[in-house]
């Protein structure tokens, strides 16, 4: 078993500064090669607590600015406009890119990966959207999907019965074909 210093967290095994016994081989195959750790030596306990240090400054400075930004986008509204179908479901879907592209449009830029969305949204309507900004900072974003062309849902079953092609009521009683 080898002592090291972690520069980073490591998941199951510790976080910045922290000294862990771990084997041999992960120590010399993976985690030094990659500069995850450094052997146990005082002058790499003074470095690591240099790099902790400036990387503490650095998450505080990154975490107040995700506060910003989230509060940006709580107070954004994304409405984006898809086609629909007959039965209200929509040709395609939104996907985080969409959602991306349309905060753009806002002046917000914000990475698709972080906006976290389980599947893509497939109808019309109102949702809450997570956004991870930050390990610390999540925010809320109201996406709005609503049918190309125009607002809300209701049109849907109308224009599927009166659309291009349909054969309306009196035009079926007399047996004659609108052309």
């Amino acid at each position: 078993m080898m002592e090291i210093i972690l520069r980073e967290p490591i998941e199951n095994l510790g976080g910045r500064g922290d000294v862990v016994e771990v084997a041999n081989g992960y120590a010399r195959n993976y985690l030094l090669p990659r500069k995850l750790a450094l052997p146990v030596t005082e002058t790499n306990r003074r470095k690591v607590e240099r790099e902790r240090v400036a990387a503490e400054a650095r998450e505080a400075v990154e975490r107040k600015d995700a506060h910003s930004v989230a509060a940006r986008i709580a107070a954004a509204e994304c409405v984006i406009a898809r086609r629909v179908g007959g039965t209200g479901t929509l040709y395609g879907s939104v996907t985080s890119a969409d959602i991306a592209e349309s905060l753009e449009g806002q002046q917000l830029i914000v990475d698709k990966r972080r906006i976290v969305l389980t599947e893509p949204i497939k109808e019309l309507g109102e949702f809450v959207v997570p956004v991870k900004l930050h390990r610390d900072v999540n925010a809320e974003l109201k996406v709005t999907v609503v049918r190309e062309g125009g607002e809300g849902a209701a049109p849907a079953a109308a224009d599927a019965e009166t659309g291009p092609g349909a054969v309306t009521d009196s035009e079926a009683d007399s047996g004659t074909d609108s052309e």
